[in-house]
């Protein structure tokens, strides 16, 4: 008994050590690119929703290449009435199967209309795929933006904050005014406004990324990543060269064969087909047997499917329409998406070539010259404000230039030749 005590007690501990490390969450995790790219294509209903519509193609394909039911009739004259006819005595009784057959390729191109409206739903499904890692790279760099702002204002309140010291040493000397602390209390607290600003920015950012990802809020920790590695794009013409490659302009080949088909169908309809019909006739008169052959054809004079040819017609035209419209979308898009990495690139090169060392520079020297009494507090508070924007605004454009990227491989279909694998 002893033992099992002994054994239970030390189940009971471990439970209590253990159970928490259980039950801590997941979601502390760091979340990479390539994982939150994964999660999102598994979770999406965008995606989901496409791939019922493949499905719904390939039914309505199948059902296209269906042969026509046959149909079985019954027939019962020359009964019920009165006289010689009264009761079924005189009845003839006809038992017929009949089968219209199709003719001129009608089936055929059914079919064909259908085989088109498979290709539509899978190419769509691709547009979707490429929308979806689109608009979750954007929203990962939106996170990843975030958090690095956070982090250069935290840098920046660590840095006021440590003139606190010195600041109280010389006022306690009189080689500064009281007023000062309090100026720099206030630039620290106008700082923590702004970090507070961002941190709403950041949660909105995340939320975004998590439903994306098919959770309703953010299940993961912070997000790796790396946004300093820079490349030269090509040129605009040779971008909107491989914008025709996009799934959203090829599907349209595709929808042109579908309504190509689909016109072809109106055209053959006023086409007369063929109903065979066979049957076995019992004259209960005689008690004699028959067999009735009959072969029916409808004369196509008052409907011959006018308006429905119009109507594909149109509808086949239209198709041209659409596609030019549509790429001029996607062409007006990448010039958007083009010229904000291209701004996005001349800005970095000014912040990093002048604006950035020089600010880093300057403050540098004024924090010094501080100790020694040769600036004021404002011009150190100034100095090491010009610095943190100057940040701020580089990361700014490194999220602009890669959501540009990002946006600009949604529409060609492939991987932008930018910058290495691991710096995105």
């Amino acid at each position: 008994m002893s033992c099992r005590r002994t054994a239970a007690r030390l189940a009971c501990a471990m439970a209590i050590l253990v159970g928490p490390w259980l039950t801590q969450p997941t979601h502390a995790q760091t979340l990479t690119m390539r994982a939150a790219l994964s999660r999102a294509l598994a979770a999406s209903p965008r995606l989901t929703a496409a791939e019922r519509d493949v499905g719904i193609a390939t039914g309505q394909r199948i059902q296209a290449g269906a042969l026509l039911n046959p149909e079985l009739s019954y027939e019962q004259d020359n009964s019920l009435g009165s006289g010689i006819y009264r009761g079924t005595r005189s009845a003839e009784t006809t038992l017929q199967i009949s089968q219209a057959f199709e003719l001129f390729g009608k089936r055929d191109a059914r079919i064909a209309a259908g085989a088109a409206g498979i290709e539509v739903a899978a190419i769509q499904r691709k547009a979707v795929r490429l929308e979806v890692l689109s608009e979750t790279a954007i929203a990962f760099l939106s996170v990843l933006g975030a958090q690095r702002r956070i982090q250069i204002l935290d840098e920046q309140i660590t840095a006021i904050d440590r003139l606190t010291p010195l600041l109280r040493r010389r006022v306690e000397a009189g080689a500064s005014s009281p007023a000062e602390t309090g100026r720099a209390e206030v630039a620290s607290a106008l700082v923590k406004a702004d970090r507070e600003r961002f941190k709403a920015t950041l949660a909105s950012a995340r939320r975004e990324l998590a439903v994306l990802m098919g959770d309703p809020a953010a299940k993961f920790g912070e997000v790796s990543g790396r946004l300093d590695t820079m490349g030269k794009p090509p040129t605009f013409q040779s971008v909107v060269a491989a914008i025709d490659a996009n799934p959203q302009l090829v599907r349209w080949t595709a929808v042109y064969a579908q309504r190509n088909a689909e016109l072809l169908m109106a055209r053959l309809r006023p086409y007369p087909d063929v109903r065979i019909a066979a049957g076995w006739r019992h004259f209960n008169e005689t008690n004699d047997d028959a067999v009735r052959l009959s072969v029916s054809v409808p004369i196509p004079v008052f409907d011959r499917n006018q308006g429905n040819i119009l109507s594909a017609q149109e509808s086949l035209a239209k198709t041209r329409a659409e596609r030019e419209a549509n790429r001029n979308t996607l062409i007006v898009i990448a010039g958007r998406a083009y010229d904000s990495l291209q701004g996005s690139l001349r800005e970095l090169a000014v912040l990093r070539e002048t604006a950035i060392p020089k600010a880093t520079e300057a403050a540098e020297a004024i924090s010094q010259g501080y100790g020694q009494g040769r600036f004021s507090l404002l011009e150190v508070l100034d100095a090491q404000a010009s610095v943190s924007q100057a940040r701020l605004r580089e990361q700014e454009a490194l999220q602009n230039f890669h959501a540009g990227v990002a946006i600009i491989e949604g529409l060609v279909g492939n991987p932008f030749t930018l910058a290495r694998e691991g710096a995105r």
